[in-house]
């Protein structure tokens, strides 16, 4: 940190003496060899801290009085000047001791014993105050005399005390002015204001500033906070909210139960809070008693004796609210007590029946005639309504049934006769109970909704003028609301922007109807129909749409009307509505046709040919002759077996058709359907029918019903055909076809005379 070397001398420290040494023992004193005298020369040397130059700071200069000057001394390091080389911080070290000697240059000897030297760090004003216990929290009591202290704040500096002013603090008070203030130098914070009231403001944040150099321009300083909370006191005495209560209980409660509760209000929080409630004064003494609930404060009336409405109605009561603990420095501001007035009105309940005295014995000698009066029960209602009262018997008791007693009267009479030996007392009691008329009333909702007061005949004449009021209407609803009716009127949506007529709600349960233009003809329009929203006020708002007919009609000059309704026309020409109209439906017309056309020409061949449906009726009629059963050339059998094989006109439908088959032959050729086996003849001629409607174009999109005549190939019976039959040499007798009926004559011509023309049956 320190460099030697060779500069100017300026300035001795003290020298010191050799002596006589006294033993420390109280001894006498022995000789000590002799010290000889230092002769190291120096000042007091002194350093700043802090220096950010950028050469080392000369710190002073070390110097023997054995030096001549000749330069035969020389100083170990250098020559004897001191510098420091690295910045200090007197905080962190406030001196150095050093070690110095001096030696001759020539023998190298010492000429100066090894001493030593202090270099002490000289402070500058290089740290701030600290408030080293801060933020603060504080409390005083509210409505303390000025002056009251609060707290002590207290910062400290790092600067040397000793030393200038670097480390001497003043405190001021930046932010809480101006109820509170600081000492300057102790720091001590007191009260600026008298009597600050918790309930106005409980809390202060102050900022407290330390500055040093005394307070002086240039000076350092830090800052701290203070919160001061003011503590309660009982300054505020206990105020009822309301000067009189009211509250109302049924007859009914039971003793100890809580009637009321209420509160005196206390701006003080705590201890200085709580109060005591009494009644003080009131009629009907011992009725209630009156406590304090101790979590709320809260004053809770509660009832000592039962209640009798028809005895007493209603109590008042008088009660004060007292604080508890009572400050006597604030006994001036006032009594720290309050009244207030309780009302407590009892509430009438039906009560049972009370029968006038208790029921007697009664004695009936066991041979009493049935119906004998035995006696007679009185009961009455204790209610004001004096309600009638109706009498009967627990038939529990008198399960046998040998009394009756008369539901109005009271009076108990035998129903059977007695029999002492087999029951000597009877037990019965008697039920008295209140007759009441119950009255139930339906509560009306709001279901209906509203609808035209009449049917109004609106009539309008063609000279009306524009804004004219053409018709006043009203509306009536089946409800019947608390309130009364109040309902709104529109016009519907789909005419209200018109420019015909308008609608102006009255807001009185009617409605105007006013012309927007003038100039209505009947031979334009002879009835306007106008769609008017009416709309009632309930909850769910409920609303329907009534029609108005307006006429056009021709009125005189006193607005009475003529003659309503539409006219015929008179001139020969058309208007452009019934020209457009004529037009219509011509092109309707048009289309129909040309749809037509082109569903005709579109149409196929069905499927299923109507004249082919049901051949199997039907006589068919050759005119050739043939050539026999062996001319197999002229027509093919098949034919009458399979009626649709093919759909295409151009080929011919007595040939074979070649189509796929279910059924896999060895050969490439299908054998015909005559000589296929009976499962297979269907199977296959299904097939064939469902190939041709799948690539039918005129076949629907959708599944649908195909009917085909088709027989088969054939029964063991052979064929009944006389292409066979009258080729063969039989000589079977089928005479007996005559006495089968009209059915079969034609057959029986047919076999009985050879000569007939050729026909055939399928």
């Amino acid at each position: 940190i320190f460099v030697l070397g060779k500069t100017i001398f300026f300035g001795a420290w003290p020298r010191c003496r050799g002596g006589r040494s006294r033993r420390s023992d109280g001894g006498a004193p022995r000789d000590v060899p002799q010290r000889h005298r230092r002769s190291w020369v120096w000042n007091q040397f002194f350093v700043l801290e802090e220096y950010t130059g950028n050469e080392p700071l000369y710190v002073g200069k070390l110097h023997s009085d054995v030096d001549k000057g000749d330069g035969k001394v020389k100083y170990v390091l250098n020559t004897g000047d001191i510098h420091a080389t690295k910045r200090l911080d007197r905080e962190a070290q406030a001196y150095y001791t050093l070690s110095a000697q001096a030696v001759d240059r020539i023998t190298n000897l010492p000429v100066e014993p090894r001493s030593e030297f202090v270099v002490k760090v000289q402070d500058i004003n290089d740290n701030e105050p600290k408030f080293l216990d801060g933020p603060y929290l504080a409390g005083v009591p509210e409505m303390s005399p000025l002056g009251t202290m609060v707290v002590q704040v207290a910062a400290t500096d790092a600067d040397d005390p000793t030393y200038g002013n670097s480390a001497r603090v003043v405190y001021s008070i930046i932010h809480g002015q101006p109820y509170f203030s600081v000492e300057p130098k102790t720091g001590v914070i007191r009260t600026a204001l008298p009597n600050m009231d918790r309930e106005t403001r409980d809390q202060y944040v102050l900022v407290i500033q330390a500055k040093d150099m005394v307070g002086q321009m240039g000076g350092l300083s830090g800052t701290t906070s203070v919160t001061v909370t003011l503590t309660d006191v009982n300054d505020n005495p206990p105020r009822f909210p309301h000067k009189n209560y009211q509250y109302t209980v049924q007859e009914s409660l039971p003793v100890q139960s809580v009637v009321a509760r209420f509160k005196a209000a206390d701006a003080d929080i705590g201890s200085n809070a709580e109060m005591d409630y009494r009644i003080m004064d009131g009629d009907g003494p011992g009725q209630f008693n009156i406590t304090t609930d101790e979590d709320s404060q809260d004053g809770v009336l509660l009832l000592l004796k039962p209640l009798d409405f028809e005895t007493k109605s209603s109590f008042s009561l008088r009660i004060e609210a007292t604080n508890r603990n009572i400050d006597s420095s604030f006994l001036s501001l006032g009594p720290f007590s309050d009244t207030t007035s309780v009302k407590v009105t009892v509430e009438d309940v039906n009560e049972p029946p009370v029968f006038a005295a208790p029921l007697s014995r009664m004695v009936v000698p066991e041979d009493a005639r049935v119906g004998t009066s035995i006696g007679r029960v009185s009961a009455h209602d204790p209610d004001n309504i004096n309600s009638a009262i109706r009498y009967s018997i627990d038939r529990n008791t008198d399960l046998e049934r040998f009394f009756n007693v008369d539901a109005l009267s009271g009076i108990i009479s035998t129903a059977k006769p007695l029999d002492r030996e087999a029951n000597s007392v009877h037990n019965l009691t008697i039920f008295a109970i209140e007759s009441r008329v119950a009255l139930v009333t339906v509560q009306d909702i709001n279901d209906n909704a509203p609808v035209f007061a009449i049917d109004y005949e609106t009539l309008l004449c063609e000279n009306t003028m524009p804004g004219q009021v053409i018709q006043t209407i009203s509306a009536v609803d089946r409800d019947e609301p608390l309130k009364g009716h109040s309902f709104s009127f529109s016009l519907a949506a789909p005419i209200a922007v018109n420019l015909n007529f308008t609608l102006r709600d009255n807001r009185d349960n009617t409605a105007s109807i006013l012309t927007k233009r003038g100039g209505f003809q009947r031979r334009e329009q002879p009835v306007y129909r106008l769609p008017v929203l009416i709309r009632d006020s309930g909850t769910p708002a409920l609303s329907s749409t009534n029609t108005l007919s307006v006429r056009v009609c021709d009125c005189d000059a006193d607005g009475v009307a003529l003659s309503c309704g539409a006219i015929a026309y008179t001139s020969t020409g058309l208007s452009t509505g019934a020209l457009m109209a004529i037009l219509g439906c011509i092109v309707t017309l048009l289309v129909m046709v040309l749809l037509i056309v082109m569903m005709r020409r579109r149409r196929k061949v069905p499927l299923i040919l109507e004249e082919e449906r049901d051949i199997r009726e039907n006589i068919v009629r050759y005119d050739d002759e043939g050539g026999g059963e062996e001319d197999t050339e002229a027509f093919d059998m098949v034919t009458l077996r399979n009626l649709n094989v093919m759909r295409d006109p151009s080929i011919r439908r007595d040939v074979t058709p070649d189509t796929p088959t279910f059924f896999h032959y060895a050969s490439a050729a299908r054998p015909p359907y005559k000589t296929l086996p009976d499962n297979v003849v269907f199977r296959e001629f299904i097939w064939d029918r469902l190939k041709d409607a799948d690539v039918d174009p005129s076949a629907p999109p959708y599944d649908s019903l195909q009917t085909y005549a088709f027989e088969g190939s054939g029964s063991v019976a052979e064929s009944l055909s006389s292409l066979e039959s009258l080729s063969t040499d039989s000589d079977q007798n089928y005479d007996y076809l005559s006495n089968w009926g009209p059915r079969f004559k034609k057959l029986a011509d047919l076999y009985g005379n050879s000569e007939g023309s050729s026909r055939v049956f399928s």
